[in-house]
């Protein structure tokens, strides 16, 4: 992993990337690389609060290696204050940005701090896995680090699953 900052809109701003080569199958839900394929390197790019751009595909795009397909996902939050954890050949880095938490399903009548004025607030998760995956494996390892995420916001005493624009 490689951590570099890059000036835009008058902020300097993180990006974490991992470059794993060519042939590493993936799934992600990650505006640039979502879905299942191959995939070379995986970025993390800050970006700045209100993001407002209309390319942010192509803006990640720009930010990511040439020339080999990639995963890329953005967050406002600071990537540098990113976290990580291994067990048994599993690598996890997460950036986390909580000023919005959600609930994946809110009860009727619940104000939905989406809705709100724009703040601070996205969880991207990159986990590696030291085995090949069959498409049912990989979409089972999402649930698996959903779950996970959900389960560390609630211990922690965030009321929410998460935020609208997290990714994996």
């Amino acid at each position: 992993m490689k951590l570099s900052y890059r000036n835009e809109e008058g902020a300097r701003l993180g990006s974490l990337l991992w470059e794993f080569g060519p042939g590493w199958r993936m799934i992600s839900s990650a505006m640039l690389g979502g879905g299942i394929g191959p995939r070379a390197w995986v970025l993390n790019a800050q970006v700045v609060a209100g993001y407002a751009r209309m390319d942010p595909v192509e803006h990640l795009a720009s930010l990511g290696p040439a020339g080999s397909p990639g995963v890329g996902m953005m967050t406002a939050a600071s990537v540098d204050r990113y976290v990580s954890s291994s067990d048994g050949g599993v690598d996890v880095t997460a950036t986390v940005g909580l000023r919005v938490p959600t609930w994946a399903a809110a009860p009727e009548g619940f104000q939905d701090p989406e809705l709100a004025p724009i703040r601070v607030g996205t969880i991207n998760i990159l986990a590696v896995l030291p085995v090949a995956m069959t498409d049912a494996a990989l979409v089972n390892a999402v649930m698996t680090v959903t779950e996970a995420k959900t389960q560390a916001l609630l211990e922690e005493g965030y009321a929410g699953t998460g935020t609208a624009s997290d990714a994996v």
